[in-house]
């Protein structure tokens, strides 16, 4: 059977192809915003130190659906959560994350930069992400970089497998990256999972590029800079969902919200939703 049909894209195809869906849709509308996903871009980053336990935690509590995290690898193989390939602009060190031992990365202060409040916020390990919000937030899983670090996709699904995050009924789970055969490897290694692809060029949203990408993606996921309306209507029409990203301007999020998207990544989750 299709991944699509196990994790609930259906509920996209249903508002395509249900007369009744979408009139309820259309009336719903007229009230209220869409309903879309409010995935907090690297935790609650306009406000808190990105990619660090206090920037989740925030987007926690401002009731965010997910929040995006970065996963690369140190050098004695261990899963970090940092977005550069590099330390130094995030923390107090220098160098290559893949040139740098868990323990050292551990060390950095990961919050000085963003106020003296988050002070020695540390660098978090992909598995304490998971142990800690699985069960009360989604977690969007970006491979950054993975042609750096070989073998990166059989531990990050070996970790979801540990803790039965490897099925769609257990938690919101999703992995995206910009490497597209990173991706199709997480499809084959995790078929019940979400896999979503990232980009920002326009060559990748022609129609033969969307059907392609519909064989072993359910989420598209484009910078806004090159989202329109037929886009979003051509990656509903393959059975995907679209995510777009990164809104830092509430113009940015009222624009997505007309194109009709599913899922809006933002770095101010209170952009996105009306409560905080």
């Amino acid at each position: 059977m299709n991944k699509k049909l196990l994790i609930g894209t259906g509920v996209a195809l249903s508002l395509l192809f249900s007369p009744i869906s979408q009139a309820f849709a259309a009336e719903e509308a007229t009230g209220e915003r869409k309903q879309v996903d409010n995935i907090a871009h690297r935790g609650a980053t306009g406000y808190a130190p990105e990619n660090t336990i206090a920037g989740f935690d925030l987007a926690v509590d401002m009731k965010a659906d997910y929040i995006e995290i970065d996963v690369q690898r140190s050098k004695d193989g261990e899963l970090v959560v940092i977005h550069d390939t590099s330390v130094d602009r995030t923390t107090d060190g220098t160098g290559k994350v893949g040139d740098l031992t868990f323990d050292y990365l551990r060390s950095l202060d990961a919050g000085s930069w963003k106020g003296e409040q988050f002070a020695g916020e540390p660098i978090p390990a992909f598995e304490e992400i998971l142990d800690r919000y699985h069960g009360k937030v989604g977690i969007l899983i970006e491979l950054k970089a993975p042609e750096l670090y070989p073998g990166i996709e059989e531990q990050v699904a070996d970790a979801l497998k540990e803790r039965n995050l490897d099925k769609p009924q257990n938690e919101k789970i999703i992995i995206q990256s910009f490497n597209f055969e990173s991706m199709k490897k997480m499809d084959q290694l995790l078929p019940k999972v979400p896999i979503g692809v990232l980009t920002s060029n326009r060559a990748d949203t022609t129609a033969e590029a969307l059907q392609e990408f519909s064989a072993y993606a359910d989420w598209f996921n484009p910078s806004y800079g090159i989202v329109t309306e037929e886009l979003v209507n051509q990656v509903h029409s393959l059975g995907m969902q679209i995510g777009s990203w990164t809104v830092r301007s509430q113009e940015a999020a009222d624009f997505l919200f007309e194109m009709e998207v599913d899922a809006i990544i933002t770095d101010y989750p209170d952009y996105v939703d009306p409560r905080n």
